[in-house]
């Protein structure tokens, strides 16, 4: 636990730090902010944050940096406080969501461009989605042979199907007690909690290897009508701060990015608990976000939920960052008719 002054100290060395992406040393810390204290004591400061964790120095006669530590304390009172709030950044979002077209495709383009404009990193959008969907029912067709029509139908009234040749024989009968099957363990569940039961089934028994390889369609279908729905912008803005001067950097962003699972199950995180969610660096459970920070928060209604959020730097701006994805999700639930649920 941080005593005031030593939290002060810290909180003027991470905004520094955001604006500047250099080391910061004490002596910049007493002329730049009013900490109250003498330039010996904050090194004295300075050296206890960095012994329990919270900064590092990344060269012995360099100022000190932020760790993932640092960061999340910095967060944790900006949200406590309820300071992320500027209004030129809510008024411009309101008055752009105005202007949008009704169409959710335009609406989730237009967001994404909107967030990275006022943020400076990757804004992503995801729509409301039916992987994210609970699952209603499941149907089985046979088509012949070893053919089906594997019809899947979601909470909200979503219907997703398709034809597929299957390895075992498919009559209506054993198609029939797939359909049990199915129905019995996957209703009401969302693709996220589908597939480790997917990957439970023992498909060493011949019994199972019907059930699995259309549990595996299932996935497929969801996964298939959501591939488009995830919007991103802003790489090229990535590209442009000191962090990323080597292209190379943003590599592992641009392949969550462009892999729809990966990111679908980084941003699920966000649907499991609830409200604004700052995941940092390290913090990330994938690891390609392992020197990034995300900033998001659900949107819409319960049978019917999105997610907006910002990817960047862990040396991110946090406080504009959660006003602007607080905004984007109030606008966006207001145009879909629904509420947003961040804090």
């Amino acid at each position: 636990m941080l005593n005031e002054r030593r939290r002060r100290v810290l909180k003027a060395l991470v905004e520094e730090y955001i604006a500047s992406g250099q080391p910061v040393g004490s002596k910049h810390l007493v002329e730049r902010y009013q900490l109250g204290c003498s330039p010996a004591t904050v090194r004295s400061e300075l050296a206890a944050l960095e012994e329990t964790g919270y900064v590092y120095q990344p060269h012995v006669s360099s100022g000190r940096v932020p760790t993932d530590t640092g960061y999340r304390a910095f967060v944790d009172d900006l949200l406590e406080s309820g300071e992320p709030s500027t209004d030129r950044d809510s008024l411009e979002v309101r008055r752009n969501y105005l202007a949008l077209a009704g169409e959710v495709d335009e609406l989730m383009r237009q967001t994404s461009a909107l967030l990275s404009h006022l943020t400076h990193y990757v804004a992503v959008v995801m729509a409301p989605t039916l992987n994210l969907s609970r699952i209603r029912r499941v149907d089985l067709v046979s088509m012949g042979r070893c053919r089906a029509l594997v019809v899947v139908i979601t909470e909200g009234g979503e219907v997703v199907n398709r034809h597929v040749g299957l390895s075992a024989e498919a009559t209506p009968e054993r198609l029939a007690e797939v359909e049990r099957a199915l129905n019995a363990s996957l209703t009401d569940k969302r693709a996220v909690e589908v597939r480790p039961l997917h990957r439970a089934v023992e498909t060493g028994r011949p019994e199972h290897v019907l059930l699995a390889e259309i549990m595996e369609q299932v996935l497929d279908c969801l996964e298939e009508a959501d591939r488009d729905r995830l919007y991103h912008v802003g790489v090229p803005e990535l590209l442009a701060l000191p962090e990323f001067t080597d292209a190379s950097m943003v590599r592992p962003l641009l392949i969550v990015l462009e892999d729809g699972l990966v990111m679908l199950e980084t941003l699920s995180e966000v649907m499991r608990t609830g409200g604004l969610t700052v995941r940092i660096g390290s913090e990330n459970r994938a690891r390609e976000l392992g020197r990034l920070s995300l900033v998001a928060t659900k949107y819409g209604s319960e049978t019917a939920d999105g997610i907006v959020g910002v990817i960047g730097p862990t040396r991110m701006d946090y406080s504009r960052s959660i006003a602007a994805v607080h905004c984007a999700a109030e606008g966006l639930s207001e145009a879909l008719g629904g509420s947003s649920e961040n804090t």
